[in-house]
């Protein structure tokens, strides 16, 4: 059973106009006699701490379950602190110095499996970060630069672990010839960027199965419709009909960019499109030029 202990302590001097009173309190581990959740006669946290369900009301947990854990010193996290799910899996592992997180961090799916882990400072990614399908394959493998910005050889796969596409950014930005691969490891364009836009030009289309190579595609299957929706609009947007030319950006219902680009009559002419998945997570951005599809980009973190 968990309690709580709380020791006062009264100091009263000889003066009646002199009083001080100090509190430290503190809980004992489940079934043991260590002592966790210490707070000091200052009001500071200090040493091992464990938040369980009865801390968290109105929540998943069950009142004795685990839901966080970590350390505290001078009353600011530090060390590796874990979250869990309700299901008892890890949610989260950061690495906190002076309270903030800083250091090695890792996201897991709910399931248990990693969603993504690499070095966290100042509220970004640095250095090597990779993201992770749910089946455990390797989804991303970004390299960040100490400002956040993406930096060197960035590589996508495909569900199934196979190249989707591979190429270097400068300083967030694509750079140089970019190559995408089908589900199968062949490659099916390649696409030269200058400071993150592509050189139209330069697009190569392959198709492994004739070994023939295209010029830049006319058309595209796969290539996301770029009229107006009904829930898009600009964030001032004004009532009745509505009708964009020149350069826009739209908002979807969630407030997220939707389209970004020149428009003529309500039709993308020149930017990119964002599509999302049903949690709002984005999942595609797609490219066009001169009112055609010429492929998607890379998503930015």
């Amino acid at each position: 059973m968990n309690f709580k202990v709380v020791i006062t302590i009264s100091f009263v001097g000889c003066s009646s106009l002199f009083s001080q009173s100090t509190a430290q309190t503190y809980e004992f581990m489940p079934n043991s006699k260590d002592t966790i959740n210490y707070t000091d006669v200052s009001g500071k946290k200090q040493g091992k701490w464990i938040l369980f369900g009865k801390h968290k009301p109105n929540t998943c947990y069950a009142s004795n379950q685990k839901a966080e854990e970590g350390l505290y010193k001078e009353n600011r996290k530090t060390g590796i602190w874990m979250e869990y799910f309700c299901n008892g899996n890890p949610k989260n592992k950061i690495t906190f110095v002076n309270g903030r997180p800083d250091g090695y961090a890792i996201v897991y799916y709910e399931n248990g499996k990693i969603q993504e882990e690499g070095q966290w400072k100042n509220n970004r990614w640095v250095g090597n970060m990779k993201q992770y399908y749910e089946n455990g394959q390797v989804q991303h493998d970004f390299k960040f630069n100490e400002g956040g910005k993406r930096e060197g050889v960035q590589t996508y796969n495909h569900e199934n672990g196979k190249l989707a596409i591979q190429g270097t950014f400068v300083n967030g930005k694509e750079s140089g010839t970019i190559k995408e691969y089908n589900e199968k490891g062949e490659l099916k364009a390649e696409k030269v960027y200058n400071n993150g836009n592509v050189d139209v030009a330069s697009i190569k289309m392959y198709d492994p199965a004739n070994e023939t190579v295209g010029k830049k595609p006319e058309a595209a299957d796969n290539a996301p419709k770029i009229g107006l929706k009904a829930d898009e609009k600009p964030l001032e947007a004004s009532k009745g009909p509505m009708v964009l030319n020149g350069k826009h950006t739209l908002y979807d219902k969630n407030k997220q960019v939707s389209k970004d680009g020149v428009f003529k009559d309500n039709r993308l002419i020149d930017g990119k499109a964002y599509i999302y998945d049903n949690n709002g997570i984005l999942k595609r951005v797609a490219i066009y030029r001169n009112g055609v599809y010429v492929g998607d980009g890379v998503i930015e973190n």
